[in-house]
């Protein structure tokens, strides 16, 4: 039995929905399907995810959002009429969207959580509906009677155990089950949802619950490639890469798969294949556990610019029990994770998404460190690109760093700050959000050309 999951440009029209249909229906192993709310039409288009939240958030403010609604429900009339569906699916939809706006008690984060998942939760039921209507066996599964329970945390919550014992019952539903993804229930009965890209998280979920002898993820790329290809024209593609690798690129700025994603199926040992909904002969990419076929050290470059960096120092930092400790409660208290923590003996580098670091909680933060630690000199850099090269040949290769460091030398870019763990798996180089683009055609031109 295959897992499949598609994304929302696979269903961002009519036309993409008839085409993961006859997808689904061409391998009768595709028993359980994953569907993300429909994506972007052109590159102008607006996701319908995000004109939900834009529904809920007019609906908070204002107490109304007729405009907001209308535009999602002509979304899902459109591609329902243009499918055939019966009215009273498209009417059932419309209904399921305005009677989440009775649901409002006065928490945001909540009612924010409950009305973008409508955006999955009515993608499947328009995706099930098309099917039933072309005489294919397939059920609409809500999350809820799966027994898909999730952590309390809206807009990030996590996984909890027993939902893997309870989504062993979806083998015994006959024919093909469409399940919704991004999102699941609390067990105090709230909606709640992973963070953003999250339907590839349920899919993971399902097939490890289910021991699929395949996970298969549906994008609009043919596979993964080695390097962003808005930088690189035509670079390298990817024919296989360990789950380790693809987690390292993931966070590094990767968007085709989400970083979260391969926690449960590398658990199970379940390969995970991504391919292309509008090319689906094209081979893809297989994620692995393990691979022999390492032809060169460096199977991938990633980069994103949304870091920053605060650099604390204090003389004898090393001899002060305790101080790290203390730098993380300060963070803590204000709600804010990191990402890395490079240090020296007498300083410290705490670099985290700098969306967290709000102006408010700069200054909040410098004054603890200052007052409570009584460090010597403390900078915040913002706008910080951090560049990962990833591979798990680079191990057994000598001189990865130094060929990196001549790649950014070529171009004339400084590197603010490296990090490399035991594992030798990955490099990660943080530089000048502006210059991150040429460093990384830079490395490419050096590892790949």
């Amino acid at each position: 039995m295959k897992v499949a999951k598609f994304g929302g440009t696979s269903l961002a029209s009519a036309e993409q929905v008839r085409k993961v249909c006859n997808i689904i229906l061409s391998d009768p192993e595709r028993k359980v399907i994953v569907v993300s709310a429909p994506g972007k039409r052109y590159k102008e288009d607006i996701k319908v995810t995000d004109l939900l939240i834009a529904c809920a958030e007019s609906y908070i403010k204002n107490g109304k959002a007729t405009k907001e609604y209308e535009a999602v429900v002509e979304r899902y009339s459109e591609i329902g009429r243009e499918l055939g569906v019966p009215e009273e699916i498209i009417n059932n939809i419309a209904k399921d969207i305005y009677d989440r706006f009775s649901l409002y008690t006065g928490n945001n984060e909540k009612f924010i959580d409950l009305m973008k998942a409508a955006g999955e939760d009515n993608c499947a039921k328009l995706v099930a509906s098309y099917l039933q209507s072309q005489g294919v066996k397939a059920t609409y599964v809500n999350p809820k009677d799966a027994g898909l329970i999730l952590s309390s945390e809206f807009g990030n919550a996590q996984v909890l155990p027993e939902s893997y014992e309870n989504l062993k019952s979806l083998k015994d539903i006959p024919g093909i089950v469409i399940f919704p993804g991004f999102f699941g229930y609390s067990k105090e009965g709230d909606v709640v949802t992973f963070s953003r890209g999250g339907s590839d998280i349920t899919g993971s979920i399902l097939a490890a619950a289910l021991d699929a002898e395949l996970y298969e993820n549906f994008t609009d790329v043919d596979c993964i490639y080695s390097v962003n290809p808005s930088i690189i024209p035509n670079p390298c593609p990817i024919e296989e890469i360990t789950y380790r690798e693809m987690r390292e690129l993931s966070y590094g700025g990767f968007n085709v798969f989400h970083e979260e994603a391969l926690i449960p199926v590398y658990k199970k040992g379940i390969p995970v294949r991504v391919k292309n909904t509008n090319n689906p002969n094209a081979p893809g990419t297989t994620i692995l556990h393990t691979r022999t076929n390492i032809t060169r050290p460096v199977v991938g470059i990633a980069y994103d610019t949304r870091f920053c960096c605060i650099n604390i120092s204090k003389y004898l930092m090393n001899r002060e029990i305790g101080f790290g400790r203390k730098v993380l409660e300060i963070l803590e208290k204000e709600g804010i994770s990191y990402d890395h923590s490079p240090s020296g003996i007498d300083s410290i580098s705490i670099v985290l998404n700098q969306s967290q670091l709000t102006s408010e909680k700069e200054k909040r933060i410098v004054d603890a460190f200052r007052n409570k630690l009584h460090v010597e000199e403390i900078t915040i850099m913002r706008n910080l690109a951090l560049i990962m090269v990833v591979g798990e040949g680079m191990s057994q290769t000598v001189g990865i760093a130094a060929r990196a460091a001549r790649a950014f030398a070529k171009v004339g870019v400084n590197i603010e700050m490296i990090n490399q763990g035991l594992t030798e798996i990955s490099i990660m180089f943080g530089v000048k959000a502006e210059e991150s683009i040429k460093a990384v055609k830079s490395l490419y031109s050096e590892f790949f050309e």
